[in-house]
């Protein structure tokens, strides 16, 4: 089992390193999600997330449904990243992904894997996405 540390961590290339542990057999756990950023300026991510709430049917009956939980969030982006329609091993990829808000008491004295790749790098304009989840309307 990998555990993995959101703190910091840019969302989408946390997210396709996570898919790709997910693919290779890997069992992944990814604690405080709401630490994880999103780059670009907070209008056009906030703006950007609202239109895929807001998807769908107009009595909003039939999906695409999207999330508004932080780690519901995170989870259904690896979800993108992974053949999950269209084949079983995509399907069986993203039931070994577990995803937490904080750090459950369980994963405290566990060893943390670093992901590099996933480092903020003087990036001026961010959001977390536990400040994403409240303007879409979260309560956590």
């Amino acid at each position: 089992m990998i555990v993995i540390d959101a703190s910091g961590k840019i969302l989408g290339r946390l997210c396709s390193e996570v898919a790709k542990l997910l693919l290779d057999g890997e069992e992944v756990v990814v604690l405080n999600a709401e630490k994880a950023i999103i780059t670009g300026s907070r209008a056009q991510i906030i703006e950007d997330y609202l239109k895929k709430r807001h998807a769908g049917n107009v009595r909003k009956r039939k999906g695409p449904f999207y999330p508004r939980m932080p780690d519901r969030i995170l989870r259904r982006t690896v979800r993108g990243m992974l053949p999950y329609a269209k084949s079983r091993r995509g399907t069986e990829a993203y039931r070994r992904l577990k995803v937490y808000i904080g750090m459950p008491d369980e994963f405290k004295n566990h060893k943390m894997v670093n992901v590099p790749e996933a480092e903020r790098k003087g990036t001026v304009k961010f959001m977390s996405l536990g400040e994403l989840s409240r303007e879409l309307g979260a309560k956590f």
